[in-house]
């Protein structure tokens, strides 16, 4: 008697005493009873499940990275563009914050998957789902614009590699040395020391000055009656010693030019010297090409315009 009954409760009954078959009446009202709760807590494991395996292939594309580009960094061509300690940290920085968003991304899509077909199990209409997902997001949406906007613009500078740390930048509401990038806020030091909070949805246009080479630019004055072709010759002599000498070999990489005349007034002469160096040593390179054109003019002979003479010279003739 007690045999029968526990063959009727799992869904086995007896025919004759000659073997058993699957009740499929009783099975049925079984998991009418418990195949909800089944349903979910199978999808809640299948979602966890896939969550850590999307992670553990995000963190070992990234480990992968950041390993091969910590082994380059030990190569012996440390002297290239794209070997440098910045270039090095950049990379780093930018594939762990990809790995970060894509991880975060992975997450929000397989539980929303996952809620999705546990609401279907628990019998929720798909198609109302649908509705109340998307004026859900379209509520969101207005009342974060301003985090959205941040992460937005966040996640395409760190896809497109607009800034990176210790790029030398100008962003508008900010200038100066990038300490952090992240996807809400940039960081960015000042020449005065200050740290900037930039957030990225009020960055509207990013002015980097280290990336690829940079260009020094001097305008130099002289005199009216100066000979403007041996200034010209002076000035190219000395920004093309200084690019060979050994201390400047790798950082000025292309020959010195003059531009010629930039402009004219009654009391000086512009003439233009540009040299193109590496974008790490712009102003290092143009504070000791000064000092060296300094130094040529004064064994030519020239002596510099005063333009503080010459506008108070003006305002008393003006009188």
């Amino acid at each position: 008697m007690r045999e029968s009954g526990l063959n009727s409760h799992i869904g086995l009954s007896s025919q004759g005493g000659e073997g058993t078959g699957v009740d499929w009446v009783a099975f049925g009202e079984w998991w009418k009873a418990w195949g909800a709760p089944i349903g979910v807590l199978l999808t809640i494991v299948g979602a966890f499940i896939a969550y850590a395996i999307v992670r553990t292939v995000i963190a070992r594309v990234v480990h992968e990275v950041v390993t091969g580009v910590k082994r380059k960094a030990n190569a012996a061509d440390t002297e290239a563009l794209s070997n440098s300690p910045l270039a090095q940290v950049r990379v780093v920085q930018r594939t762990r914050a990809i790995g970060s968003v894509l991880n975060t991304l992975a997450g929000w899509l397989i539980g929303a998957f996952a809620l999705i077909l546990i609401l279907s199990i628990l019998g929720v209409n798909p198609a109302s789902l649908v509705a109340m997902a998307g004026f859900l997001g379209a509520a969101a949406g207005i009342g974060a614009q301003g985090v959205i906007k941040d992460f937005l613009n966040g996640l395409f500078m760190v896809f497109e590699d607009q800034v990176g740390i210790g790029d030398t930048v100008d962003l508008g509401a900010a200038a100066g040395i990038v300490e952090s990038v992240g996807i809400r806020v940039t960081q960015v030091r000042d020449i005065n020391g200050t740290l900037w909070y930039v957030r990225n949805g009020e960055i509207v246009r990013v002015g980097n000055e280290s990336q690829g080479w940079a260009r020094v630019v001097i305008d130099q004055a002289v005199p009216y009656t100066a000979d403007i072709d041996a200034v010209s010759e002076r000035l190219i002599e000395v920004a093309t010693a200084m690019s060979e000498d050994v201390d400047w070999l790798g950082r000025i990489i292309d020959k010195p030019a003059v531009w010629g005349i930039e402009s004219i007034s009654a009391e000086a002469v512009v003439v233009r010297l540009v040299v193109k160096t590496r974008a790490s040593a712009k102003y290092e390179a143009a504070r000791e090409l000064r000092r060296r054109v300094k130094d040529g003019l004064d064994d030519l002979g020239v002596t510099l315009p005063s333009l503080q003479k010459i506008v108070v010279k003006g305002l008393e003739e003006g009188r």
